[in-house]
């Protein structure tokens, strides 16, 4: 395992300085390594806020689980598709290529894969049509009535939409026969043609090539791992005949004579390393071996298809792997934290930024406080930004500042901090999560940094409520899935038929309208500045009658709905008051084991976590019935909240049952559980199909007699046999 060389006081936000340093101090690219997609978003921001100038990749990972049955996001594809063949042609500079754990896991096709899969497209130039869409087709373009995304295309007669990988807008191309009569660029959302060009390099927008080449690679892959009792299978059938199929994705290694790493696109890199890489490279590799161990298992319904997963080591790097491939160049660890006394390693100089958490407790004015802090880093040489998520979220901001007497002005970059007066505060849009103070000798400006979180100075996003009404643009990017046919229902009228979009004269003016046909055959047309009364009919529409225009019908479907809900509104009021007056039991956790249970978290919680975990400890001890609903995205720590609530609980005396929806769940939470409760009397089991008979027996004399005070399972703890 190559150790490299710990940069200490690189906080997130600093480390966009210290790469751009490098990447003015080194010839070769610079390859950084993110421990997740969020992280590689905000890096990226950061990046071009510090330096919009220099060319910088992404290659984010799949948005799937390992061996999924659905095909990784198409705009994912594509921005990883462009990155690819970018990296395989010449840079003015050194690039940055951000990348993330999981993505630099996976193995990729080789650079021969797409060294000569372009298009090039010349106007004046000719071109088959049936060609050009049988190229789209093979190189993972997909096919829809209106191109609204990357990676997708449309017919039309003599005219071809495509959304090329890695181009900002899509294309309109107008053939003449075989000629190109013209390429013009245009706009997804009113799809009007804009800019002319004069030539157009498609690329492969999927990394799954489905050429006769690669479909006999497949077919003779898939025979020799699965065997010839193999071919009936739905994937391989679809293959050999050319189609698509449903997440194909995950057998690219059939596809292909080998497959490589990211890094053999980038043979020369500079490699450094996020914090918190060696975490997330660990919970990754266990993911893929458990999912992998899960699809081995036979399907348990006969309508279940078939999954017949490909062996880890044709997909994904192991940890012997990793470390063989990082051990072949210069490696970089970025550490957030102050160098230790005696150790090895660099300090850059950073420093997280202030946080203004303790001026809100207070109940104090935190633009006042800001503005105090701004002096003080002004005093000491150090120039301030504050930093905003939006662009509406800077504008009020920057009232806000100057509502409290605080030179501010807006600013795109920071080299537009330099020219302002010393004192000014810098107003940025940059999604950062923290704030950080850089040194003089980081910024390469001539003086030091204090950046100031939107998050740090707030403690939430400054936010407005969602607009109501859908604009005409909004539609229409809404409406791609609606063909002239489709059912649509109408506030007022109820269920009609979308017949198109026509224009109609009133009192000498065209209007563009919407053509609705009800029962009948009677026409309603709505202008199309009215279109917020409309709305998607939900379901399949094959059986479905039209109600009639001025029918009573609708209307009184809308009261007995109306009344339903009335209904159920006073069934859940009853449900609730008689929750709040039955008693529940009391759950408190004895304070000192409590605290050596919570100071086992590996991270500092945030604000909203900590909130959670009290309003839940309140409520087990409040001796009601406890009726509280979580929510937070991946990796926001509601499994932490529920780790403390099963300790409250199960210290008091009571059994635990944690229940989730698939056995991978189970396993992964029963191994985050053994290990936090590991040293406690406490007996942790889980309960799922994973389980063998002879444990599942134990576990549920376990669960009868008491022994055991925490069980995590699926639905099969919901069984009739179980009992607590």
């Amino acid at each position: 395992m190559s150790t490299g060389i710990t940069l200490y006081g690189a906080p997130e936000g600093f480390d966009a300085l210290l790469l751009a340093r490098r990447r003015a101090e080194t010839s070769v690219p610079i390859l950084h390594v993110c421990r997740d997609a969020e992280r590689l978003v905000r890096l990226s921001d950061t990046l071009g806020f510090v330096s919009p100038e220099i060319e910088l990749l992404r290659f984010p990972a799949w948005d799937c689980l390992p061996y999924d049955r659905i095909s990784p996001n198409a705009e994912i594809i594509a921005e990883r598709v462009a990155t690819l063949t970018r990296l395989l042609e010449p840079g003015e500079r050194p690039r940055i290529l951000l990348t993330t754990v999981n993505a630099l896991i996976q193995k990729v096709p080789p650079p021969s894969a797409f060294a000569d899969g372009a298009l090039a497209l010349v106007r004046g130039g000719r071109v088959r049509p049936e060609a050009l869409t049988a190229y789209l087709e093979a190189n993972g373009y997909g096919r829809s009535g209106t191109v609204m995304e990357p990676g997708e295309y449309a017919v039309r007669g003599g005219i071809i939409d495509v959304f090329p990988a890695g181009e900002q807008d899509p294309v309109r191309i107008d053939l003449f026969g075989d000629e190109i009569d013209s390429l013009r660029r245009f706009e997804t959302e009113t799809q009007r043609s804009t800019q002319p060009i004069d030539n157009l390099v498609l690329r492969p927008v999927g990394e799954v090539r489905l050429d006769p080449d690669s479909i006999a690679r497949f077919r003779g892959h898939y025979r020799e791992l699965f065997g010839n009792a193999a071919a009936d299978d739905p994937l391989y059938a679809a293959i050999s005949a050319g189609h698509r199929y449903p997440g194909m994705e995950h057998w690219t290694a059939l596809f292909c004579s080998e497959m490589v790493t990211l890094l053999d696109y980038v043979p020369r890199a500079s490699v450094s390393l996020d914090y918190q890489v060696e975490e997330a490279l660990a919970a990754r590799l266990e993911m893929v071996a458990d999912h992998y161990q899960a699809r081995r298992v036979p399907p348990r319904a006969a309508s279940e298809a078939t999954y017949r997963p490909v062996p880890p080591e044709m997909l994904y790097l192991s940890r012997a792997d990793w470390d063989a491939m990082l051990g072949n160049g210069p490696l970089f660890r970025f550490s957030p934290f102050t160098q230790p006394e005696g150790t090895a390693g660099v300090d850059a100089g950073g420093r997280p930024g202030r946080l203004f958490a303790e001026t809100r407790t207070a109940g104090g004015n935190v633009f006042d406080a800001f503005a105090e802090h701004a002096a003080a880093m002004a005093r000491q040489g150090r120039r301030s930004v504050l930093a905003a998520w939006s662009r509406g979220a800077r504008d009020r901001l920057l009232n806000l500042l100057r509502e409290h007497r605080q030179a501010a002005h807006p600013i795109e970059t920071l080299a537009d901090l330099a020219p302002l007066p010393p004192g000014t505060v810098g107003v940025a849009i940059c999604g950062l999560e923290r704030g950080f103070i850089a040194p003089n000798s980081a910024t390469g400006l001539g003086f030091g940094l204090a950046v100031v979180g939107e998050q740090d100075l707030l403690g939430e996003r400054i936010a407005r409520p969602p607009r109501r009404r859908r604009s005409a643009a909004q539609f229409i990017a809404d409406a791609t899935g609606i063909a002239q046919g489709d059912l649509v229902v109408h506030e007022e009228h109820g269920i009609g038929r979308y017949e198109g979009l026509e224009t109609i004269t009133v009192g000498n003016a065209p209007h563009d309208c919407l053509k609705l046909v009800y029962a009948g055959d009677d026409k309603l047309f709505l202008p199309v500045e009215n279109i917020e009364v409309l709305s998607r009919f939900g379901s399949e529409g094959e059986g479905v009658a039209l109600d009639k225009l001025g029918g009573g019908a609708w209307q009184n479907r809308r009261a007995k709905a109306r009344q339903r809900i009335q209904d159920m509104a006073a069934q859940l009021i009853r449900v609730a008051a008689e929750r709040q007056m039955r008693a529940g039991e009391v759950a408190i956790p004895p304070s000192g084991s409590f605290d050596e249970f919570c100071a086992r978290f590996p991270f500092a919680e945030t604000e909203d976590q900590q909130r959670a975990i009290a309003d839940v400890l309140e409520d087990l001890a409040s001796g009601r019935p406890m009726d509280r609903l979580i929510c937070g995205d991946v990796g926001f720590g509601k499994t932490e909240v529920a780790l403390r609530a099963a300790f409250a609980v199960a210290m008091s005396g009571a059994q635990v049952a944690v229940v989730v929806p698939t056995t991978l769940l189970a396993r992964q939470h029963f191994r985050s559980f053994t290990a936090r409760f590991a040293g406690f009397p406490l007996a942790v089991a889980q309960l799922s199909r994973l389980v063998t008979a002879k444990e599942a027996a134990a576990v549920r004399a376990g669960l009868a007699d008491g022994s055991i005070g925490i069980v995590i399972g699926t639905h099969a703890l919901l069984a009739k046999g179980i009992g607590f």
